[in-house]
C-alpha cells in the first residue's frame, strides 16, 4: 500500500462520503435533532456543521435514532421511533457498517468506498474491542462529529496527521498494557528517525506512513501469516514504493532491489522456503526506524546473523584498506540486495570473483600468493570431498553398506561451511585450521569407499570360486551315481 494519495482510497470507506440508505438525501435533509442541539451550540451540533456526513445529508437520526422531523423532543428522541442515544463503542463499527459495509453496498458503489467493515472484522483492532470496549473503532481514529475526507489535512487520517492519530493508542504504555503488554510503545519516536519519519516531518504527504505497511482497516499482528508485515510479506509491502520507478524518481532511489532480492540466497529461502529466520528488508534497514546502512554500519548489520564472519573480518587486513577507501565492509564482497551462495570461485583472480576487482595475478601484487594457498587449500577440501561422494556413490550401487563413512562425510561438509568462514580473516593458518579436519575426514571416507567396492569385488570373486568348486563337486556326484547304477545293473544281468 502507497502512501500518500493511496491511503486516500484506502481510508475513504471510513470517512462517511455518504450516509445510510434512509440519508441519501441532497444536503439541507430536514433535521430538527441538529437544529435544536445547534441553537444550543452543543459541542456536537457545532462540530457536524462541517462533518461530510452532514454535507451527504446524513441526518443525526440516522446513526442515533429517533424522528429528525419533529422539534418535539420527546417524539423526537422516543424510543418507539428507534431513538437509541449514544452508541456503545462495541456497536459502533456495525452501525458505521450500514453505510461502509456489505449492506450500504449501492452507495459503496455510488461513492467508491471499500467494505471496511469486512475489513475491520478481521483486524487485530476488532479482536481487541470484543475483548475490552476500550479498543480501537471506527470513531478512535476518525473522530466522531467532525469527520472530514482523508484528503481534508484536519483529517486525523490524513497523511501528514495518521501517525500522530495511531500514536494516540500504540504510544500510552498504560492504555496498551491492557491489551499487549509486551508490544513496544516507542514506534512514533523510532518512526521519526528513519528516513520516512523525516521526510514526513518535512512535509511529505507521499512517503510512508503507519498504514501503508499495516493497512488502513484490516490491521493484523505480525504474527499473522496474511499481515503485509509479516515476515513472508515485508518484501512485497516494501516493494510497493520501492519497486515503482515512477514513484521512486522524485527521491531518485533504484527500485531494483525487490528482484535482486528475490533471486539472492536470502530472498530463496525466506520466500521460497519460508524459513523465518532469514532476512528480510526490515532485517537490515529496521522497520519503524528504517534507513539505509552507512558504510561504517554494514558490518554491525551484517554481523547480526554472521556473528563469526564480523569477528574475524574486524582482525583483518581488509577491514583498514576498505574503511581508508570508504568501502562498507561485507557489501565490497557479497553486495547488498543480490547476495549470492558462496562459493570457492569467489577466491580468485578473474571475474566475477570480487577478488578481481582489486587484486591481479602477478608479480606486483604481494597478496597474489597468499590468494593462490588459499585457493588451493579451499579446493584440497572440495575436491576431496567430491571424489569421496562419487567412491560412495559407487560402492553403494554395487549394494555395499557404506552409510557410516557417508555419515562422517557430513563432517567435511561442516567443515566446508567453517572454511568459508575462516576465510573472512583473510589468514592461511585460519583457514587451515578449518579445512583441515574435513581434507582428512574426506580422505578417509574415500579409502572406505575404495575398500568396500574392494570386497565387493573380492566377495564377486569368492562367488566365481565358491560356484566352480560347488559345479565340480556335482559333477563327480553324477558320474559317482553312474558308476553305481551300472554296478546295479551289471550285478541283476
Amino acid at each position: 500500500m502507497r502512501a500518500g494519495a493511496t491511503v486516500a482510497v484506502l481510508f475513504a470507506a471510513a470517512l462517511g462520503i455518504a450516509g445510510p440508505p434512509s440519508a441519501a438525501a441532497a444536503p439541507g435533509a430536514q433535521d430538527e435533532c441538529y437544529t435544536c442541539h445547534l441553537e444550543q451550540e452543543m459541542p456536537e451540533a457545532l462540530g457536524y456543521r462541517h462533518d461530510i456526513h452532514r454535507e451527504r445529508g446524513v441526518t443525526c437520526a440516522d446513526c442515533h435514532g429517533g424522528d429528525p422531523h419533529s422539534d418535539d423532543g420527546d417524539i423526537a428522541m422516543s424510543k418507539a421511533k428507534g431513538f437509541r442515544g449514544v452508541p456503545k463503542k462495541q456497536q459502533i463499527p456495525v452501525l458505521c457498517g450500514t453505510c461502509h459495509g456489505g449492506e450500504g453496498e449501492g452507495l459503496r458503489a455510488r461513492y467508491k468506498l471499500d467494505d471496511a467493515l469486512s475489513d475491520y472484522k478481521q483486524s487485530a483492532h476488532a479482536r481487541s474491542l470484543d475483548a475490552n470496549p476500550k479498543g480501537a473503532q471506527c470513531v478512535s481514529c476518525h473522530g466522531v462529529h467532525g469527520i472530514v475526507a482523508v484528503t481534508d489535512r484536519t483529517s486525523p487520517v490524513h497523511p501528514g496527521r495518521v501517525v500522530d492519530t495511531c500514536a494516540k493508542c500504540h504510544g500510552a504504555a498504560a492504555y496498551m498494557r491492557d491489551f499487549n503488554p509486551s508490544l513496544p510503545v516507542d514506534q512514533k519516536e523510532k518512526y521519526l528517525t528513519s528516513v520516512h519519519g523525516r521526510k514526513h516531518a518535512a512535509g511529505d504527504a507521499k512517503v510512508a506512513t503507519c498504514v501503508s505497511c499495516h493497512s488502513n482497516h484490516a490491521v493484523r499482528t505480525v504474527k499473522d501469516p496474511r499481515s503485509p508485515v509479516y515476515p513472508t510479506q515485508i518484501p512485497a509491502t516494501c516493494a510497493h514504493c520501492h519497486a515503482d520507478a515512477t514513484y521512486m524518481a522524485r527521491y531518485g532511489i533504484p527500485t531494483t532491489q525487490y528482484d535482486d532480492y528475490k533471486g539472492s540466497v536470502h530472498g530463496k529461502a525466506l520466500l521460497e522456503k519460508s524459513d523465518l529466520n532469514a532476512p528480510a528488508c526490515n532485517s537490515c534497514h529496521g522497520n519503524h526506524g528504517a534507513a539505509p546502512p552507512g558504510v561504517a554500519s554494514v558490518v554491525a548489520v551484517c554481523g547480526q546473523c554472521h556473528q563469526s564472519n564480523e569477528r574475524l573480518y574486524e582482525g583483518s587486513v581488509h577491514k583498514a584498506h576498505f574503511e581508508k577507501k570508504g568501502l562498507g565492509g561485507c557489501v565490497v564482497c557479497h553486495g547488498n540486495h543480490a547476495v549470492e551462495p558462496t562459493s570457492d570461485t569467489m577466491v580468485a583472480f578473474e571475474k566475477p570473483s570480487p577478488c578481481a576487482d582489486c587484486h591481479v595475478d602477478g608479480a606486483s601484487d604481494e597478496a597474489a600468493p597468499k590468494i593462490h594457498r588459499l585457493r588451493a587449500l579451499l579446493d584440497s577440501l572440495t575436491i576431496g570431498q567430491k571424489q569421496a561422494e562419487d567412491v560412495l556413490a559407487r560402492a553403494e550401487n554395487l549394494g555395499m553398506d557404506v552409510a557410516d563413512a557417508g555419515y562422517t562425510l557430513k563432517d567435511a561438509h561442516q567443515s566446508q561451511v567453517q572454511s568459508r568462514v575462516a576465510i573472512h580473516s583473510f589468514r592461511e593458518e585460519d583457514l587451515e585450521e578449518a579445512a583441515r579436519p574435513g581434507i582428512i575426514v574426506a580422505a578417509e571416507a574415500e579409502e572406505a569407499g575404495h575398500e568396500a567396492i574392494g570386497e565387493y569385488r573380492f566377495r564377486r570373486q569368492g562367488l566365481v570360486v565358491s560356484t566352480l568348486i560347488v559345479t565340480f563337486a556335482v559333477f563327480l556326484l553324477w558320474l559317482k551315481i553312474r558308476q553305481i547304477e551300472r554296478r546295479q545293473r551289471d550285478e541283476d544281468a
